[in-house]
């Protein structure tokens, strides 16, 4: 049998290959990415006597186009946790770190384990292309809240409170907020107050017409006694200064808005959407964000490997006579995953749904005395296990 250890890298990647009791089939050699490097290699790995497997560590998105050259070249491949790899055949007082240590410690993990080696089944496009937006989705709202934390404190100078006059939540058609609009119209307090209560509850009135908002004459009465003092003057320097900043927001803002709409049409695509969808607390995004972190959930053997694979279990720790009572999950999996279902245990903390039956629970473990996190963590361990077994046993259905 042939291990093939691959240390990949971005571009490039370090190949051995070995066999048991240390006998070194190919030394350690360099191959880049391209097409007729990844040919080649496919070729002389499948013209090895013997069956052979690649093994490499899941590093990010880099090993995902040798993987699937590879795999589409039909040879088996396996790509393995970086932390498996790390943790295994660490016999050593010096600590070596190099390209060519890593491909062969690689290729010796996949000698010793060569029968439990999971194969790679790369992903259908759909499901690549939702986890490809979903992350996206997210990159763009850590911007945009940094952006806003930004803009709020400029306001601080020009229009104290503007950013508490609405409630409104963005528009779904291209995702601006009422309060930045209308502090891009009204960028100063004394486009406000320099004005009669009459006379700017009128223009206020054309704004939101124009704009297409809902207009409430007690919404300008109290943008009319929001601030009147400021640090900043009333000059072009200032105007260029808010509008520039309002744009920049508005601009993620709306692509933010196409994100979230190309999520829910490629999910929607998807077998399982009308079971996630229907989950209390999940609504148009976070169903897609599920559907993109979980996958396929035919890829897990059993409810306890989705729930490791989100990181939520609790490993036991246990010396002799002691055995912790206090555990802490592992957080060895996802954490965009966690933060999904956090905010769906948010959203049933929030809403108190009596008949959903993991707000049961999770209104169980408050009653119980635990923890915040504590109960919040359970509660989205207990949402996996249900997921798991709707969405398998609607798929099932649909294929008989």
């Amino acid at each position: 049998m042939n291990a093939v250890g691959i240390d990949v890298s971005k571009g490039k990647s370090m190949i051995t290959v070995m066999r048991p009791f240390g006998e070194v089939v190919a030394s350690p050699y360099e191959v880049t990415h391209t097409d007729s490097e990844l040919s080649k290699l496919a070729n002389s790995l499948l013209s090895l006597n013997s069956e052979t497997k690649v093994i490499m560590e899941c590093t990010g998105s880099y090993y995902q186009p040798i993987a699937y050259a590879l795999h589409e070249a039909g040879l088996f491949v396996s790509a393995v946790h970086a932390k498996l790899i790390h943790s295994f055949g660490n016999n050593t007082i010096r600590k070596v770190k190099t390209d060519k240590a890593d491909s062969i410690k690689i290729a010796n993990y996949g000698l010793s384990h060569w029968l439990e080696l999971p194969r790679y089944i790369p992903e259908d496009d759909i499901r690549k292309m939702l986890k490809a937006f979903c992350r996206q989705y997210e990159k763009y709202w850590k911007l945009k809240t940094m952006l806003k934390n930004n803009f709020i404190s400029l306001t601080d100078q020009t229009f104290p409170g503007v950013n508490e006059l609405f409630s409104s939540p963005p528009r779904k058609s291209d995702g601006h907020e009422k309060w930045m609009d209308f502090a891009f119209k009204f960028w100063h307090c004394e486009c406000v107050c320099g004005l009669s209560q009459n006379a700017f509850t009128e223009r206020y009135h054309r704004w939101c017409k124009r704009e297409g908002y809902y207009f409430n004459e007690d919404k300008a009465l109290d943008a009319y006694a929001c601030g009147h003092w400021f640090v900043m003057p009333k000059n072009d320097t200032t105007k260029l200064l808010i509008t520039q900043t309002i744009n920049q927001i508005n601009a993620v803002s709306e692509s933010i808005a196409v994100f979230a709409r190309e999520m829910k049409r490629l999910a929607e695509t998807l077998p399982e959407y009308p079971v996630v969808s229907a989950f209390y607390g999940v609504g148009d995004i976070l169903a897609p964000l599920l559907m993109a972190e979980i996958g396929d959930v035919y890829r897990f053997q059993k409810k306890g490997s989705l729930v490791c694979f989100a990181g939520l279990e609790a490993p036991p720790y246990q010396s002799g006579k002691f055995e912790s009572e206090n555990r802490h999950i592992s957080k060895r999996g996802s954490p965009h995953l966690r933060k999904a279902l956090f905010q769906v245990m948010d959203c049933l903390i929030k809403h108190s749904p009596v008949d959903d039956p993991i707000y049961q629970f999770l209104d169980r473990k408050r009653a119980e005395g635990k923890h915040y996190y504590s109960y919040m963590t359970a509660g989205s361990a207990k949402f996996l296990r249900i997921y798991y077994a709707r969405v398998k046993e609607y798929l099932d259905a649909l294929e008989t």
